[in-house]
């Protein structure tokens, strides 16, 4: 079994009190690994390594160098890429295929994108008149904001944290994190990453735990974070935002979606019944971005409910490294349960489940996993739980419509704005509607189509500022003014 330690100032470390937790696979259910729990001292310890280091070698270090530095990192990862395929597999349950296709490379790419960007961002200059008729010049430079407190979620765990350490030590911070009590492995090998490249001690910097009464509240409330920033629920974003204001520290929030997929009559009707399952199921649904309404133009909603149903059924679960498996577990028994309830919640609110809806059966090594189907239904009003509230499952709510002004207004009729999916032939259209729906991205015949140098957020109770390129520069990173007289 493994032991996996708290990493502070470039040691891993137990718990002061020794205080630890279980780590299950969600899989079989099995203990697989025991994880230190952090105290208010571990993170004590953690915050001021991190404090420390902005004023000791990374503090002096050169763009150049740092960028170098970070290199090393991606590097590193992309050369022990199969240990955190294996460590991500463990976490998560998920197939190889996904780790090795999109998290574990993605991973890797964050530092790499995030140095680059930030050694050719450029700044602002300004030239000005002054009275003595000689001028000035205003000139901007960008300095790190401090010690970023980085609170990351468990369903794509290392490329969900990378995001965030990447473009955070690109603009010269530290940071302490703080992973999911459900996803420790990836963040915590990654310690050992940043030692075999040299990256300077207290740098980088793990803390194990959970939230309330934990590392995580322990971390939110510490007076030398100078930024939080938070992958997860809305309601935990919220909890996070009041503790960010005792010192009036800056918060970056990527929270929870209840995102729209949209399927034109016009649209290529096999690679919209692919891509509406894709953004509904990977993952078994545990995506931020995923879709969870579905709305079809009516002429083929009827061919393609039972489109998408067959692609359903055809879903092979297994455990991770099995390949002939394309489909994984949910992350823990609780999550399931959660979801489990909104299933039984559909079925009282007088849903048509055309498929799924339960557990499925499974071989007896198998059987204390976190299983579950993949699940549509039809036939339910917009005023249905299962049709406004977060599921974060692998299910989607189907419902016709009939035509562009009606299914803008039940795209938007949510308290959530992360992101939406168009599938139509018709780009005007696809234009037109893009540009109405309250969303941080939209997708036009294609999802999780990313190019990092672009803004990344969501809208309403999604989240709060933008991440991506220069974008994440504008969080992670301070802008000062200098003048000089002439």
């Amino acid at each position: 079994m493994r032991h996996i330690k708290n990493f502070i100032n470039g040691q891993f470390l137990d718990a002061v009190d020794g205080k630890t937790f279980e780590k299950r696979s969600p899989v079989d259910g099995q203990v697989i690994a025991r994880i230190a729990e952090a105290g208010r001292v571990d993170v004590d310890a953690a915050v001021r390594a991190a404090h420390d280091a902005l004023q000791g070698e990374w503090g002096r270090l050169t763009v150049d160098q740092r960028v170098d530095l970070l290199y090393g990192v991606a590097n590193e990862i992309s050369r022990r890429f199969e240990d955190f395929c294996d460590a991500e597999m463990a976490d998560t349950g998920q197939p190889r295929h996904v780790m090795t296709s999109a998290f574990i490379p993605r991973g890797a790419a964050n530092f790499k994108v995030f140095a680059d960007v930030f050694k050719t961002v450029s700044s602002e200059s300004f030239q000005m008149a002054t009275p003595d008729g000689r001028g000035a010049i205003n000139y901007a430079i960008r300095v790190p904001k401090g010690v970023i407190g980085v609170i990351s979620p468990w369903n794509a765990p290392f490329l969900l944290m990378t995001w965030k350490v990447g473009p955070a030590l690109a603009c010269g911070n530290t940071v302490v994190v703080k992973p999911s009590e459900e996803t420790p492995l990836t963040t915590a090998l990654l310690g050992e990453v940043m030692n075999a490249a040299g990256v300077p001690k207290g740098v980088y910097n793990v803390i194990h735990g959970f939230g309330p009464d934990s590392a995580g509240e322990f971390l939110t409330h510490h007076p030398l974070v100078d930024a939080i920033t938070f992958t997860g629920e809305t309601r935990t974003g919220t909890a996070i935002m009041k503790a960010a204001a005792e010192g009036m520290r800056d918060v970056s929030f990527e929270l929870g979606g209840k995102n729209a997929g949209i399927v034109f009559a016009d649209a290529d009707f096999a690679a919209a019944v692919e891509g509406i399952f894709r953004s509904s199921f990977l993952n078994s649904g545990q995506v931020c971005l995923g879709t969870e309404r579905v709305y079809v133009e009516r002429p083929i909603f009827e061919s393609f409910v039972a489109a998408l149903k067959a692609r359903c059924e055809a879903v092979k679960f297994g455990r991770p490294d099995d390949h002939a498996a394309n489909y994984g577990p949910l992350i823990s028994d609780e999550h399931r349960r959660k979801v489990l309830a909104y299933y039984a919640k559909a079925v009282a609110e007088g849903a048509t489940v055309v498929t799924g809806g339960g557990i499925p059966p499974m071989p007896a090594e198998l059987a204390g996993g976190n299983w579950i189907e993949p699940t549509i239904w039809t036939g339910l009003p917009e005023t249905a739980a299962v049709v406004r509230e977060e599921i974060f499952g692998p299910c989607c709510h189907i419902r016709p419509f009939d035509g562009e002004d009606e299914v803008v207004n039940l795209a938007n009729a949510n308290d959530y704005g992360l992101s939406t999916t168009i599938w139509t032939s018709n780009l005007s259209r696809a234009h037109r509607l893009a540009a109405r729906i309250e969303v941080g991205i939209t997708w036009v015949n294609s999802w999780f189509l990313r190019d990092l140098r672009t803004a990344f957020g969501g809208s309403k109770q999604s989240g709060i500022g933008r991440e991506g390129g220069v974008h994440s520069l504008e969080f992670y990173s301070e802008t000062r003014n200098i003048c000089i007289k002439l």
